[in-house]
């Protein structure tokens, strides 16, 4: 009898393991259909109540060319911030962008976009060199310089782009951030990726095909 109900306990364990086992493969395979709005700097997922847009604005490109919010009308992008002198993180940025750019190389409906954070320093020409340097494909992919207050506001306010000014307010910070930002079609901000690791890139890419599915 004692083993009799030994028995039975095993077989009611083994059952419970795989049970499991089969709903972690099921919540594993749950497919994300729709992307949140992110409408704050401290990125609470919102996923029915789009509310911030980003903000109307003009800059020029490495091509001396007017870069504005029609320029990505219609379109879905990737934007960030840069310098062309950074030694740190700016080149796994830039990298990153440029494997986005090739993944997506025959699809008009996807941009990149990156703004300067040293407009005092990157003049047009220095763009230009930095986008041969890198293979910058400029019917995809703008770097855009600009007043530095409009830059930095939009980086701060249209963006969220700038943790350290989130915390602290103070408006003379450098602005150095990781972050690419996923922009739709309609300017709203559907979401926030680490540039700098592949892993985040690959969700960026995956989040991407979402965002093509949206009607």
């Amino acid at each position: 009898m004692k083993l009799n109900r030994i028995y039975l306990l095993l077989l009611f364990l083994i059952s419970c393991f795989f049970s499991c086992k089969n709903q972690s493969k099921e919540a594993v395979s749950v497919e994300i259909t729709k992307l949140p709005y992110f409408n704050s700097a401290d990125f609470t997922p919102q996923w029915d109540t789009p509310k911030h847009k980003i903000p109307e604005f003009s800059f020029v490109n490495q091509n001396g060319v007017k870069v504005t919010n029609q320029t990505y009308e219609g379109k879905i992008y990737i934007a960030d911030f840069f310098f062309t002198s950074c030694p740190g993180i700016c080149p796994k940025l830039t990298k990153n962008m440029a494997d986005i750019q090739d993944a997506y190389k025959d699809e008009k409906d996807i941009m990149l976009l990156s703004h300067t954070v040293m407009p005092w320093r990157d003049s047009i020409p220095l763009l230009k060199e930095y986008a041969e340097k890198h293979q910058v494909n400029v019917d995809k992919w703008h770097l855009v310089t600009g007043d530095k207050d409009q830059l930095y506001n939009i980086a701060r306010t249209g963006y969220f782009a700038d943790e350290d000014f989130t915390k602290t307010q103070d408006e003379n910070n450098f602005i150095h951030t990781e972050n690419f930002i996923l922009v739709d079609k309609q300017g709203y901000i559907r979401g926030v990726y680490n540039g700098t690791l592949p892993i985040d890139v690959e969700r960026l890419k995956r989040h991407l095909e979402i965002l093509k599915r949206e009607v």
